[in-house]
């Protein structure tokens, strides 16, 4: 993006200061920590939400949207329990950034806002809300997804925080280039059966690349942390992100193998077979194998990697941004994430209060 468009940007919304100032019950830091996390729970919530609309289940809990019948049964193939799936996690995203805000209210601190970049097309096949055609965060329909967790969490020679030039195996080599969709854009979208199952099986990958993200951020943003209380909610919010991304490696492994090419784009995706006898893609082994952790001559141990705190928020928005969700936001957009990055980022523990 260009210096010169970033410097014309201007936000209508409150921003943290370059240099936060503490606020009442929490530091500055403790307050950009849990700012960058609501922020980063409205970016998840907002794709949830298109999700849910399309192959979840729509209640008083998650309402919008009145379901996708062949995107639905195409995620069925996967997972028969998909709907459910969908829904409690979307459930969950929402009551977190909700949580999170209303804490910061509460201490008078200001919370993230993100609604005036609610500016984004989402899909307009049936089943979606339509009252939410472009106003939609985040972009499910270009993305690249870098499946590579499968193999960092299968591996047992090898932790990013130890060895971070160390490069990990794709699971599905095709989804870590160019563009792919993860919902049906239109109804012309569902029309091909196997390239709406191509478009399921992007998206039960798309789910646990995610959850891997969150289940990584918590811990690292809780080292940062110096009110016991901020502390707690960290922690306590971190291992539902865990809990997510258990079952949707799982569900993953699922998919099942086909080759595709998209109608619209001409790009190709293939989804190998899974259920293979090498422990680095062999689909059942979905508990975390152990690893090296904090010195490679310590005994290797079953742990979340990576957990290193330094630049986790930044890297966060960068791995969104590298994997098409923000395509098509404006400059403002990435000026205000990573302004709440870099609040995070300088977050220091201190004594706790």
């Amino acid at each position: 993006m260009g210096a010169g468009l970033l410097a014309k940007a201007s936000l209508a919304l409150p921003r943290p200061s370059p240099t936060p100032r503490p606020v009442p019950g929490l530091t500055a830091g403790d307050a950009a920590l849990l700012r960058f996390a609501a922020a980063a729970e409205l970016l998840e919530a907002d794709f949830w939400i298109q999700y849910n609309e399309l192959g979840g289940v729509q209640d008083d809990e998650v309402p919008g949207g009145s379901g996708n019948e062949a995107y639905t049964d195409a995620l069925e193939v996967i997972e028969d329990e998909m709907q459910d799936y969908i829904h409690d996690n979307t459930d969950d995203e929402i009551t977190h950034h909700t949580f999170l805000n209303a804490y910061l209210v509460s201490k008078r601190a200001v919370p993230a806002n993100l609604d005036q970049f609610r500016t984004l097309m989402g899909s307009t096949a049936k089943g979606v809300n339509e009252d939410l055609i472009g106003h939609r965060l985040t972009n499910l329909t270009q993305l690249t997804v870098d499946t590579s967790w499968w193999t960092r969490y299968r591996d047992d020679s090898h932790n990013p925080d130890l060895d971070p030039n160390h490069v990990f195996p794709q699971a599905v080599p095709t989804l870590g280039v160019n563009q792919h969709t993860a919902i049906p854009r239109t109804d012309d979208d569902t029309k091909d059966p196997n390239f709406l199952q191509a478009i399921a099986n992007t998206a039960a990958f798309h789910f646990p690349t995610i959850e891997q993200g969150g289940n990584s951020l918590y811990p690292s943003m809780a080292l940062r942390a110096t009110n016991v209380e901020v502390l707690r909610i960290l922690l306590s919010i971190g291992p539902t992100e865990t809990m997510h991304f258990q079952t949707w490696s799982d569900v993953a492994g699922n998919a099942p193998p086909l080759t595709a090419v998209d109608p619209v784009t001409g790009v190709p995706v293939t989804f190998p077979d899974l259920e293979v006898e090498d422990e680095l893609f062999d689909k059942a082994l979905i508990m975390p194998e152990p690893c090296p952790f904090l010195n490679p001559r310590l005994p290797i141990v079953s742990i979340i990697r990576p957990t290193k705190t330094e630049g986790v928020a930044m890297g966060v928005v960068q791995f969104l941004t590298d994997m098409g969700l923000f395509i098509g936001q404006p400059a403002a957009f990435f000026d205000y994430m990573q302004q709440l990055a870099t609040d995070a980022d300088n977050a220091t523990r201190g004594c706790s209060s």
